[in-house]
């Protein structure tokens, strides 16, 4: 007889909490606006207990912030803490790097060049959904061979605050060809063992996305107030 194997098993606040942070991420729940547990209930056909344990995880990641009893507000960040996100990016994904690249092997490369060719279809395909994460998991696996599970807990929660805004950025920016090469750069760079050259690049890479976001989060909001 064999043994017992493991199933990955999803509760129903875990299905819930997925589908609205991916809205959240995509933009469908916009920053600011209220979501309310008996809407939400109705919406999946549950009743509200699910919903309810789904909002708190979000909250404690930072996505939302419950009110009442009664449903949660998307989190907005004001210009500053948008900029201190992509500060804490740059600071953690930097240090990231550097450790990872002494270490990075053909097997990480191989890695890091198939999340690149996923991204750059996406680029191709104009499909805006999988941007965020396909980027996500490229630089993922770019740090990879750092090693440092303590480090990469670190990232996962700042990435949950900057993908949204990294999606807007994507979403509207008019030289994807740029950031195809840079991510390229970036890679290479590792491959040959830059760590300098590869550390000073992806500093400008988030600074420049940090200078564009900044712009165009100022620019809706200006739109929005008038």
């Amino acid at each position: 007889m064999s043994g017992k194997r493991a199933v990955k098993r999803q509760s129903l606040p875990d299905v819930i909490a997925d589908d609205i942070r991916e809205r959240i991420l995509s933009g469908d729940l916009a920053e600011g606006v209220t979501i309310r547990q008996e809407a939400l209930a109705e919406e999946y056909t549950v009743s509200r207990m699910p919903v309810r344990e789904a909002l708190r995880r979000l909250d404690a990641e930072g996505l939302v912030h419950v009110t009442n009893n009664q449903g949660a507000t998307v989190t907005k960040h004001s210009l500053d803490e948008i900029a201190e996100i992509f500060d804490l990016r740059m600071l953690v994904e930097v240090d990231l790097f550097r450790h990872a690249i002494p270490a990075i092997t053909q097997a990480d490369v191989e890695r890091c060049e198939a999340a690149l060719e996923a991204m750059e279809a996406s680029y191709d395909a104009d499909d805006v959904a999988k941007w965020g994460a396909l980027n996500f998991t490229f630089h993922t696996a770019l740090y990879a061979p750092a090693g440092r599970s303590l480090t990469n807990d670190v990232l996962h929660r700042i990435n949950l605050q900057s993908d949204r805004y990294v999606r807007m950025n994507l979403s509207v920016m008019q030289q994807r060809d740029l950031a195809r090469k840079e991510h390229r750069e970036l890679l290479e760079l590792a491959r040959t063992g830059q760590t300098d050259e590869a550390c000073a690049l992806l500093t400008q890479h988030i600074a420049q996305t940090k200078t564009n976001l900044l712009k165009l989060m100022a620019d809706r909001r200006s739109q929005e107030a008038a």
